[in-house]
């Protein structure tokens, strides 16, 4: 019973049967009302991109100035999660354009993103035509850019707001308090549109199997594409916990890479086994303060912040997904185009739910700034909540290893 409860569970067999069944009836008379499921499901995630990328962005600057405010504590902290996250996303890019095993295979026909707005326009490649339209599309009015879903718009006037907030107004001020009640809505309701996801997913690959056909042998294609992509990104986010993190605790808190996983291991099955570094921190700062001896004041400050704000495998995911569904859509990314991808993931892991999925939200945010339509949410979907646990294996290692910097860098700096 508690399998059949499983949110990955059900999602995967409401993915096999949505394919399953397009496969055996093909394109007929269900087509439609399926397709009215799968707008209704989208319509849902769609609702939410506007609020959920301005106030989790608005938060997230907020939580930082305050943060910056403890000087050395909050100055270390926040440059050690920026650059660990930065680090995650442009491994990924840079990895995906020299490891692309989906190409092997032709993208989908049937694909094609019609009617989709680029953020940016790819036949005007000039330095100067493209910081125009990134102008251009940042300064204006936040009302405007949060009803015709304007991103580059969203994510200007969310870090300008955010950071006169911090400029004017106290620390105790209500107003960070409102902005905070507010992302706690956003992300309960963000939950209940999760917990309809195997409806939607079989809805959605329902109508996309059937559109691609099933003697065409696209389906076969697009599924050896989906495990190439899983398998690279699993991949990745292996490099980064085992080699790049462990490499940054020895040179920075000189800890060995044995000694490191032979201290955290127990939080890191705790998150993969909940999907959920919100979940995982009562057993992260344990460990921090018994295990790898973390001051207290240093774990109970940059644990809580790090469950929202240092999200490297979200990053990575969502840096390497982005060009994925580029590939099986259509879309050209340009020079530009890579470098938007590239911000994005990054501002997409600031604020960020620490509840399962909850990366797929953010993950709307990466595809719309590049003009990949939103159902193509629904491929990554099929193989998402196992890698969702990885990642956040991830997401905890990163928190874990931060203690250690910001505790030694501030040890050395008292002089002790």
């Amino acid at each position: 019973m508690n399998l059949l409860r499983n949110l990955t569970f059900q999602v995967f067999i409401a993915a096999l049967f949505g394919i399953g069944l397009a496969l055996v009836l093909g394109d007929g008379v269900w087509t439609e009302p399926l397709g009215q499921v799968k707008t209704v499901f989208l319509a849902a995630l769609r609702m939410l991109i506007a609020p959920m990328i301005f106030f989790s962005l608005v938060g997230g600057i907020a939580g930082i100035g305050n943060v910056v405010r403890l000087r050395r504590l909050g100055g270390v902290t926040v440059a050690y999660y920026l650059s660990t996250t930065a680090i995650a996303a442009a491994l990924g890019l840079i990895a995906v354009f020299l490891i692309h095993p989906w190409t092997a295979y032709p993208a989908p026909e049937n694909l094609a993103p019609a009617g989709v707005s680029r953020l940016l326009d790819p036949a005007n490649g000039s330095i100067t035509a493209i910081i125009g339209q990134i102008l251009e599309r940042s300064l204006t009015n936040p009302f405007t850019a949060l009803v015709e879903l304007n991103i580059l718009g969203i994510v200007a006037n969310a870090f300008l707001i955010g950071i006169a907030m911090v400029l004017v107004l106290p620390a105790e001020s209500p107003l960070f308090r409102v902005v905070a009640d507010t992302n706690a809505v956003i992300a309960r309701v963000l939950g209940w549109v999760i917990r309809v996801l195997p409806i939607g997913i079989f809805a959605i690959l329902f109508e996309f199997t059937a559109s691609l056909g099933a003697g065409e042998g696209q389906g076969a294609n697009l599924l050896r594409q989906l495990l190439s992509f899983g398998a690279l990104v699993v991949s990745l986010t292996l490099f980064h916990g085992i080699v790049i993190l462990p490499a940054i605790a020895w040179l920075f808190a000189g800890r060995s890479p044995v000694s490191l996983f032979g201290a955290i291991l127990r939080p890191l099955l705790v998150a993969f086994s909940t999907s959920s570094s919100s979940a995982t921190l009562p057993v992260t700062m344990r460990t921090a303060e018994e295990n790898l001896a973390v001051d207290p004041g240093v774990s109970s400050f940059v644990l809580p912040l790090g469950a929202t704000m240092n999200m490297d495998g979200t990053a990575l995911f969502e840096a390497v997904g982005a060009v994925f569904l580029a590939y099986l859509f259509g879309v050209d990314l340009s020079s530009a185009a890579i470098v938007t991808v590239f911000v994005m993931a990054m501002m997409a892991s600031i604020g960020a739910p620490g509840m399962p999925s909850a990366s797929m939200a953010g993950m709307q945010m990466v595809l719309l700034a590049v003009g990949i339509p939103l159902e193509a949410i629904a491929i990554l979907l099929i193989i998402e909540r196992p890698l969702d646990t990885i990642r956040t294996s991830l997401n905890v290692e990163g928190d874990l290893v931060g203690c250690l910097v910001v505790d030694r860098y501030c040890d050395r700096r008292d002089g002790t």
